[in-house]
């Protein structure tokens, strides 16, 4: 079945194993255009090996993944950066290995859309983790993606930071670029998902909002505790 023209990404049956564990089993879904999915599963899940197959530096063993126009961007949880070297100078480097056509002009569109312009003669290691995961996420954004990949993007940051993190995921989404982050965190995936897609032991057991999944975990009222009614969820599940 080809993609909707408002589908960015379609995934169909992933598969993949790692000797006798199956990381992944059949998991199929689609991603619209300025979406916000969020993977959310327990350690173990198959997130990263997902967001891996997506990005295309994992080959799955059965299944496909199509991208319906534009790259994919991978931003890794691990910020991929030379510490010694200055904003600016990190981000031309990775410019001219993305052979940006015009590597000065990427840059200072890089600057300007993380709003680190200001920070751009700083050494990368004198910033706090926030501002160097916002160069991270720049430097998956240099080819200008349609889908950017995010994996566990607030790992390590304090509530301040995660709080100017996610405002400016969110603005990549408003702008019309598909961001899918992983993350274990159930209550930053229900403020900062459109949608849900819930892995447990490389299965896919659910797709769709967290509303949804509270029903289906038969949570009722107003949400008092996001992680207990997610748990409760897995083990309706059997999980």
């Amino acid at each position: 079945m080809a993609p909707k023209a408002t589908t960015a990404l379609q995934v169909d049956g992933v598969c993949k194993s790692y000797g006798e564990r199956r990381a992944l089993r059949g998991v199929s879904f689609e991603a619209a255009r300025g979406e916000l999915l969020a993977v959310v599963g327990p350690n173990g899940a198959g997130k990263t090996t997902l967001l891996g197959i997506l990005a295309g530096i994992r080959d799955p063993d059965q299944g496909s993944v199509r991208a319906n126009g534009g790259e994919i961007g991978w931003v890794p949880q691990q910020a991929a950066l030379y510490r010694r070297l200055t904003v600016e100078e990190n981000l031309r480097l990775f410019a001219r290995l993305e052979r940006a056509g015009d590597p000065d002009a990427a840059v200072e569109g890089m600057l300007a859309q993380t709003g680190l312009d200001e920070r751009r003669g700083d050494q990368v290691s004198t910033l706090s983790g926030g501002n160097q995961q916002r160069i991270n996420i720049a430097i998956g954004l240099l080819s200008e993606p349609a889908v950017l990949l995010l994996d566990e993007p607030s790992a390590g940051l304090d509530p301040g930071q995660r709080i100017r993190l996610w405002e400016f995921v969110a603005g990549l989404a408003e702008a019309g670029t598909t961001v899918i982050y992983s993350t274990h965190q159930i209550e930053e995936a229900s403020h900062y998902g459109d949608r849900l897609l819930v892995l447990a032991d490389g299965e896919a057991l659910f797709d769709g909002s967290f509303a949804a999944m509270r029903r289906a975990a038969g949570a009722r009222g107003a949400v008092k505790d996001p992680e207990a009614d997610f748990v409760r969820f897995l083990t309706k599940q059997g999980h």
